[in-house]
């Protein structure tokens, strides 16, 4: 079962839950993602639960009559974290200019959290990632996403994928924004897993394939066992000085970075597994135009359908 937002074929948007076979029954009255983030957990699943039982919207919407889009909407806002895994202690240590930043940040009590993308520019399935034309070194940043409620309550589980340039923030970590904050930088799949589907989302097994001309470029896999800080105590953080009134999604860091001799291509296809969240693919751009679309899908959501490129059709 997925929480979904989705453009029917008039392009009015609307959410719903999608079933195992990929049938879409809509919630009435036509909340958006950010109305059911203000509900109490407990009041959602039940909203959920009755709505996937006994739609009052008939018998439901085959999956290929929609087009399913980022699950963001409102005032939500996605965030990340980062130094959360030892091995991306280790890379952002090999990479930057200023080696300590990285080593005390993974053992203090606060934790890294920027802000990563508003909902307009969050990329979902199949529709292209890009690279920074002024970043040497580019990678891709595997992540489990946690959707939180307006109480800061985790609701429900997203595959993110936060793009990064290392060339850039390791050049200075003044450069962070620069490095995370741009169009195509970040992708969310396109389903919310709710919480009480995913028995323990401290033991997901999470892995990353790079295909570039047909062939696998890179490979690797992670575990979220090996997170260095509990996924609670980045919420409490980011909850501890300001409200989210449409509540938000929190990327909660990478265990997987690629050695210094690998970056992202235009042309390539970046797919991330998450062990009983799904899959999310993107092919890679390096052109700035090539996400210009993004400011027209505002109004005109149907529009993606023009820029969404399955994995045989890039590769």
């Amino acid at each position: 079962m997925h929480l979904v937002r989705f453009a029917d074929d008039t392009g009015t948007v609307r959410t719903g839950v999608a079933d195992a076979s990929g049938t879409v029954r809509p919630f009435e009255g036509s909340p958006r993602i950010a109305d059911l983030l203000q509900l109490p957990a407990a009041d959602l699943r039940a909203l959920v639960e009755a709505t996937a039982a006994a739609p009052g919207s008939g018998p439901g919407l085959p999956a290929d009559a929609v087009l399913l889009l980022p699950p963001l909407d409102g005032l939500m806002e996605l965030w990340a974290a980062g130094v959360t895994y030892e091995r991306s202690r280790d890379a952002r240590i090999a990479e930057s200019t200023e080696q300590s930043v990285y080593e005390r940040i993974y053992d203090a009590e606060r934790p890294e959290l920027f802000f990563k993308s508003q909902p307009w520019r969050v990329v979902t399935d199949d529709e292209p990632i890009a690279v920074r034309e002024d970043s040497e070194l580019n990678v891709p940043e595997p992540e489990l996403g946690l959707v939180l409620n307006r109480q800061g309550e985790t609701v429900g589980y997203v595959i993110v994928d936060d793009v990064s340039s290392r060339s850039i923030e390791g050049s200075n970590p003044l450069y962070l924004p620069q490095a995370k904050v741009y169009a195509g930088s970040a992708a969310v799949s396109s389903g919310i897993v709710p919480f009480w589907e995913v028995e323990d989302a401290t033991a997901l097994k999470i892995g990353l394939v790079v295909r570039r001309s047909g062939a696998v470029a890179y490979e690797a896999t992670t575990t979220t066992a090996s997170f260095h800080r509990p996924p609670r105590d980045l919420v409490d953080h980011l909850w501890r000085s300001q409200p989210f009134p449409d509540g938000a999604v929190l990327s909660t860091g990478t265990g997987i970075v690629p050695g210094l001799d690998f970056t992202l291509r235009s042309g390539d296809v970046v797919e991330i597994t998450v062990e009983g969240v799904g899959t999310l693919s993107n092919p890679v751009r390096d052109q700035r135009a090539e996400l210009d679309w993004l400011v027209e899908a505002i109004d005109r959501p149907l529009a993606r359908r023009a820029h969404r490129v399955r994995p045989q059709e890039d590769t």
